[in-house]
């Protein structure tokens, strides 16, 4: 009966407000700690990114081999795609000169690439598919581009429309309730919403983290990024281990959560 019930359950957490209050901290510590690597360690976006995608890599196949979920894995994880993806968004925004219209766009077709390759070879791309190694690695795989993405919408919308870190982060904070709205009080498929809440995340907390560390006269509060990485990992625990999550319920979907 245990094995059972233990095959009935996700590797991924349950997808409550706890879920997006540790991701918006997880997406939040992933701008300030990727800044701190490649701007206050004067690594560079190159090297920042090569760091953080060994870690990824390192960490990703802990989870895909782990037997059941793990909720500090995971959110290494996730932490480890934040990191990765803010220095990726960066060296393609700014090192590859193709600036932020141009870094969001191919990353944009890079998540949409990965959805559709997901969804053609699983039959669905929602939570409660994952139920193989080759089904872990395209949710990987679709976080990863999703939390890059995320880092260029949230540069694009902070420095280019002259909203700043604060006005980009109510941006994209009315988004995402919006979709909450939209979960509540429509039928559109609730996939559909969980991957946008989840992209809505990463420049919300692209912006916050911009907003905390960034000097004075460039609209931010001037904190340190190993300060505000430190706060932001602190709070990571005390939610881990005060607020525990359980993982995500196996079932049949219907044609909403495809």
């Amino acid at each position: 009966m245990n094995s059972i019930a233990e095959r009935s359950l996700s590797k991924v957490p349950e997808v409550t407000l706890v879920f997006w209050i540790i991701k918006i901290a997880a997406t939040t510590l992933g701008e300030t700690g990727g800044d701190a690597v490649t701007m206050s360690m004067n690594l560079g976006y190159l090297v920042g990114t090569a760091i953080f995608a060994a870690i990824f890599v390192v960490a990703v196949s802990g989870q895909i081999a782990a037997k059941r979920f793990h909720p500090y894995l995971y959110w290494a994880v996730i932490v480890a795609t934040t990191t990765a993806g803010t220095t990726l968004a960066d060296f393609a925004d700014r090192s590859l000169g193709i600036g932020y219209a141009g870094g969001a766009s191919l990353l944009f077709g890079l998540l949409m690439a990965s959805l559709g390759l997901w969804y053609w070879s699983q039959g669905s791309v929602s939570v409660n598919s994952i139920a193989s190694p080759k089904a872990e690695v395209f949710y990987w795989m679709t976080i990863m581009f999703s939390q890059t993405l995320g880092t260029a919408l949230g540069d694009w919308m902070a420095d280019t429309t002259g909203l700043g870190y604060e006005g980009g982060a109510l941006v994209f904070a009315a988004g995402l309730a919006i979709v909450a709205a939209a979960y509540y009080w429509t039928a559109i498929s609730r996939t559909l919403l969980f991957w946008a809440a989840f992209i809505l995340t990463r420049p919300l907390g692209a912006t916050v983290g911009d907003f905390l560390d960034k000097p004075l006269d460039h609209g931010g509060l001037a904190m340190s990024r190993y300060s505000a990485s430190a706060v932001l990992t602190v709070f990571m625990l005390a939610c881990l281990v005060f607020l525990p999550q359980r993982a995500e319920k196996r079932r049949h979907m219907t044609i909403n959560e495809r």
